[in-house]
């Protein structure tokens, strides 16, 4: 039988270089492709993309694969990036990982990949994928519960998961390490990635600074006492502690923390010590993708609403816009901009963006 030719999205981490081993392993036509997504101007830059590509190098060379360099970062720049600028200039806080996904590693990328020849593209990601006989392809969480990464492919689209593999799906991140130890890949001991890459290791209010001008104003008490200045409303989300900039109440115990963000009239509301105003009992959520999956208009199911967070029963009930969902017990935090990511068991069904 002629060879499966597979394209696999090297970033010069240890997850992407093990998922092509495992492929060239099982007998694929490996072939390793790095993308380029952002391209910085400024020398102090913290965005690692000329180690991470010869890290791809020495990776592809001991595997005996071809690899290329591909570059995206005007499509990042106009899908993403001013995305991210737009929601924070609107007050909210948003995760350009999840649109990188859609947009960049499941889109041009995917393109990019078939018509090299591609049977199949595949990633480092942690999650699974199952191609049902019906022609449905359902988006499955991985093996380990602490790196399961289908939250970040909440808006991936039945289309862009039809040729994928995720070779990593049945593995816990040690494991993954040790095959990369016992097979000599540069990678094997590289720290992992932290955040996105045009911040990367910087000040992230520096960094923002340099695109959206900040607005200084109020910081106000729910009881209307004013206690501060902040630095512009996009350096600030919802239930943050550090970095508010408040000293604490003599006396008394308890830290400041952000509880609403007033952006018409560019005010910050804090409370000390009483977490209450931060819990709610619904949120709505719109353009929700859904994954193999055909929602009736009114439904349990389980959902997270930020990555570092165990799921929770919910009721979801269809709008025209999106879905009312609401929670079985209060949670903390829902934050606008952030993802309502829902869950039947192993199966993620999609997700929307919290309003």
């Amino acid at each position: 039988m002629e060879k499966k030719t597979v394209v696999v999205g090297m970033s010069g981490g240890v997850d992407s270089s093990v998922a092509a081993y495992l492929l060239k392993r099982q007998g694929y036509n490996v072939i390793g492709l790095f993308m380029l997504n952002w391209e910085e101007d400024d020398p102090d830059g913290a965005c690692t993309s000329e180690s991470d590509f010869e890290d791809v190098r020495r990776v592809c060379s001991l595997l005996d694969i071809p690899y290329y360099s591909v570059n995206f970062a005007k499509q990042y720049y106009d899908r993403v990036f001013k995305y991210f600028l737009d929601e924070y200039a609107a007050g909210r806080t948003p995760n350009p990982d999840v649109l990188c996904n859609r947009e960049i590693k499941f889109g041009p990328f995917r393109e990019y990949a078939l018509s090299m020849g591609a049977d199949y593209i595949a990633t480092g990601h942690y999650c699974g994928v199952e191609h049902a006989a019906d022609g449905r392809h359902y988006l499955l969480k991985a093996a380990d519960a602490g790196k399961d990464q289908t939250y970040f492919l909440n808006q991936v689209t039945q289309k862009q998961l039809e040729r994928v593999i995720f070779p990593l799906s049945r593995l816990k991140k040690e494991e993954v390490r040790a095959i990369a130890l016992e097979n000599g890949l540069a990678t094997a001991k590289k720290k992992d990635s932290t955040g996105i890459c045009f911040i990367g290791e910087r000040n992230f209010r520096r960094f923002l600074s340099q695109y959206l001008p900040a607005k200084p104003g109020k910081i106000l008490t729910l009881e209307g006492e004013e206690v501060g200045e902040h630095e512009g409303l996009m350096y600030y989300t919802l239930g943050q502690r550090r970095g508010v900039g408040i000293g604490g109440k003599k006396g008394e115990a308890g830290r400041w923390f952000v509880v609403r963000k007033d952006l018409e009239n560019n005010v910050l509301y804090v409370s000390h010590g009483d977490e209450s105003p931060l819990y709610t009992t619904s949120c709505e959520v719109s353009g929700i993708n859904w994954i193999g999956f055909e929602p009736p208009a009114h439904f349990d199911c389980t959902a997270k609403f930020r990555y570092r967070q165990g799921e929770q029963g919910v009721t979801v009930t269809l709008t025209d816009g999106g879905a009312h969902v609401g929670f079985k017990e209060p949670q903390r935090a829902v934050t606008a901009g952030q993802y309502a990511v829902f869950y039947d068991e192993e199966r993620c069904l999609g997700g929307g963006v919290i309003l």
